[in-house]
């Protein structure tokens, strides 16, 4: 069975207040989040990953050792990270739960500490990419950045938060400015209600 673009959580202008505009959206949700749902059911048509899951997929086409990932890898990949970028926005969710505050206190020191560290990590990401916060193998958090569609999932990884650092992903609002979308995202996007819920 194929995969299937998901309807975004929400209406196109429901972030608009928090900074990501309808235009984003249409685009980045509505143009580019389909191209990986339609190239990667094409690419994976007729080979042993038809009728596989996502995870299943994303896992078992990673090559560590790879200069550059396969076809199959990059769209199902990041097919799954738009997935989970819809969820962890939302125009509700501002509040965090205790459960989470008092993790990332105990992980990072601070809230404020956490931040800090998630905006560097997605601003210093060279290229395409994305940054995430993640529960790792030992259950502790982390956070950390991958290349192009690169996940969590490849290193045995529970991602709690990820943000697309792609330019497709903030120049309409942003232009080059990925620092300040990465702010905007911290402050006025993340829904921390879903954040938690993946603990």
């Amino acid at each position: 069975m194929a995969f299937e673009l998901p309807d975004l959580p929400y209406a196109h202008d429901a972030l608009a207040d928090g900074g990501m505009s309808k235009e984003t959206l249409e685009y980045h949700h509505d143009l580019h989040h389909k191209a990986y749902v339609d190239n990667g059911n094409k690419l994976i048509e007729g080979t042993e990953w038809e009728g596989k899951s996502l995870e299943e997929i994303i896992t078992g086409t990673y090559d560590a050792n790879a200069v550059a990932q396969s076809g199959i890898f990059n769209n199902i990949s990041q097919l799954w990270n738009h997935n989970q970028f819809w969820e962890m926005m939302g125009p509700k969710g501002r509040d965090m739960p205790s459960e989470l505050s008092n993790a990332l206190n105990e992980s990072f020191g601070s809230i404020a500490k956490f931040t800090d560290e998630f905006k560097a990590a997605g601003a210093g990401q060279f290229g395409s990419g994305w940054c995430w916060l993640v529960k790792d193998k030992d259950g502790s958090l982390k956070v950390t950045k991958t290349e192009n569609g690169v996940n969590p999932l490849c290193f045995g990884q529970t991602a709690l938060l990820g943000c697309d650092v792609w330019e497709h992903s903030y120049y309409i609002d942003f232009r080059n400015k990925r620092p300040a979308y990465l702010q905007n995202f911290m402050e006025n996007l993340v829904d921390w209600e879903n954040v938690a819920s993946r603990m």
